[in-house]
């Protein structure tokens, strides 16, 4: 059971029931308790980041400390932390609505560039210019990471307590509407957060007895909704069904989106232009520009080989303790389907018995529920196959994907990018799936990997691996970077 402000009881997977608006009060006493909820949410992320930037300042000098031959002064780059919070209440960051945590990780690097650069004006008079570079450097870097994982937890609390996210009706009665309000349900982050749907029963369609939110009214009574409401939120898979289209103008609402369904199609970071009475949107192809193919070169460079080279140790003792456990290789190398379907010979530690093959063969024949569940996953809850004691830790850890930071630095993947599969798995996607996943180069994170992980199927697969290739960039990259540790740490699916 959730509650909206005004005291509408919303109770999840009720009947098509209409609660009705006499249930909402007669004067805007919401009013101020929207106000308050922008308010709280407003200042908890701003103490996320001014604590994040003077955090960062501080381990940033203590590093350059420990490397230059003087001590430097933090003092006059503290005095730049309070624009920080500026800047990123001018780009929309503390509304708490919104955007998408990609595009907030983007303008959140804007943020941070605005704020080093008048570090750098007001340090530069009494701090040495090496030195300041370098601080400054640590500064933006430290900032930048701590400041994405600190907005996360401030974000989890404030969707536990019901702040974060505008409150939001749906206009439209069609299953679109339905399927989308158990979208912004499961995905709190984006920053909508329904509490209801406008429209006559008579007009919902067949099937649509059960809902997720209740209905608070309909389209005569929308306007004493909107003193409850932040956002109107217009749902249609080709064309609005519920409403016509001359009537949006005359909608009482302060936002209005309209929303459709783009699952085919580039629809991160689109631009709408205004071509005299149309209305046209405009996609930049990012992984067509040279340019942006080199900076995720670099990118991978910059990552894989020192973080390649301090795990030398850790790969050593773990190949160590696979050999104890079975004799036998501690490193194989698997032949998968890489960029532009060409074999690709992936390296990992051993985490399976030697005669693997031979194990799945026998335990798939004699238990049709977990061949069932390897056609499905191509994957087993139990593994015979797994090695006894460690095997299954190194897994979770991914800890056996170690090796394959030189598959990274060879250029042979990229840090971020769809899984390399074997050719089996690949031949549970339909042709143009095999195409559009090979027509980038495989990766040793993606977003299955930090949102779904395993317990996703192959139809979650397609549709994350999709979504990553038809909307990448180096922000898409970078998310999924900082996505990655939380994901390990977790181990939520992984086998």
């Amino acid at each position: 059971m959730s509650r909206l402000d005004t005291g509408v009881p919303l109770t999840f997977g009720a009947t098509a029931k209409r609660v009705g608006m006499s249930h909402l009060p007669a004067h805007d006493h919401y009013a101020p308790t929207r106000l308050r909820r922008r308010r709280i949410v407003a200042a908890t992320l701003a103490l996320g980041d001014l604590t994040s930037a003077l955090g960062s300042i501080q381990l940033a000098t203590l590093f350059v400390d420990s490397v230059v031959a003087s001590p430097i002064e933090g003092g006059a780059v503290s005095i730049a932390a309070p624009l920080l919070l500026v800047v990123n209440w001018c780009l929309g960051l503390y509304a708490g609505r919104g955007p998408s945590p990609i595009e907030r990780l983007r303008l959140r690097a804007l943020g941070t560039l605005a704020f080093v650069t008048a570090a750098y004006i007001l340090a530069a008079p009494v701090v040495a210019l090496g030195s300041l570079l370098l601080l400054l450097a640590c500064t933006s870097l430290v900032t930048l990471v701590l400041g994405y994982y600190i907005e996360a937890i401030v974000r989890r609390i404030l969707v536990r307590h019901g702040l974060w996210g505008a409150p939001a009706a749906l206009i439209g009665c069609n299953e679109a509407s339905r399927d989308l309000a158990k979208m912004l349900i499961a995905q709190p982050e984006l920053g909508l957060r329904p509490v209801g749907f406008v429209g006559d029963l008579v007009d919902w369609e067949e099937g649509m007895e059960r809902l997720p939110i209740p209905i608070l009214g309909s389209l005569t009574e929308a306007s004493r909704l909107a003193a409850h409401v932040e956002v109107a939120i217009l749902a249609g898979s080709n064309h609005l069904t519920s409403i016509d289209v001359a009537h949006i103008a005359r909608l009482p609402f302060a936002n209005v989106v309209l929303v459709h369904d783009a699952r085919d199609m580039q629809n991160f970071r689109l631009h709408t232009r205004t071509l005299g009475g149309s209305l046209g949107l405009e996609i930049r192809r990012d992984p067509r520009l040279s340019g942006n193919l080199w900076l995720k070169r670099l990118i991978d460079l910059l990552i894989a080989v020192p973080l390649g080279l301090a795990s030398l140790p850790l790969i050593a003792a773990l190949a160590a303790v696979i050999k104890i456990v079975d004799p036998g290789p501690a490193f194989y190398a698997q032949n998968r389907v890489g960029h532009h379907g060409q074999p690709l010979r992936v390296f990992k530690l051993r985490t399976m018995y030697a005669d693997a093959g031979q194990r799945l063969k026998d335990h798939l024949s004699g238990d049709p529920l977990a061949r069932a569940e390897w056609e499905r996953y191509f994957k087993l809850s139990n593994d015979p196959r797994i090695l006894p004691l460690f095997g299954n830790l190194f897994r979770r850890a991914s800890l056996d994907e170690l090796p394959q930071l030189w598959n990274v630095i060879r250029g042979d993947m990229s840090m971020v990018g769809p899984r390399p599969f074997p050719s089996y798995h690949m031949e549970g996607f339909d042709q143009n799936f095999q195409s559009l996943r090979t027509s980038v180069a495989q990766g040793l994170t993606g977003l299955w990997q930090v949102s779904s992980r395993s317990n996703g199927d192959l139809e979650v697969q397609k549709a994350q691996d999709a979504f990553y290739i038809r909307n990448w960039s180096i922000w898409l990259d970078l998310f999924i970077i900082l996505e990655t540790l939380p994901a390990l740490l977790s181990a939520k699916g992984a086998k």
